[in-house]
């Protein structure tokens, strides 16, 4: 998994999930059980899915949607 398009298109690994999250947010945004759920299914499904070495999946959520739910997520849980 990366949030760094440049350097994982750089280094070419054999199979990647490109989340446009912010640095350091692999996995979204705190309490978002169902998105962090997502992320890992769909890293494990690329394992099987990928059809040739530096295949790089994109992942179709975008941080301002992934920041958007959790800021629901935290108002629900009033945080």
């Amino acid at each position: 998994m990366s949030v760094a398009l440049d350097v994982t298109e750089h280094i070419k690994p054999p199979r990647t999930v490109f989340l446009p999250f912010m640095m350091g947010h692999h996995f979204g945004v705190p309490f978002h059980k169902d998105l962090q759920r997502e992320i890992i299914l769909t890293a494990l499904s690329r394992i099987e899915q990928a059809k040739q070495s530096g295949d790089i999946f994109h992942f179709p959520k975008t941080w301002a949607e992934a920041r958007k739910e959790g800021k629901e997520i935290e108002k629900r849980l009033k945080l």
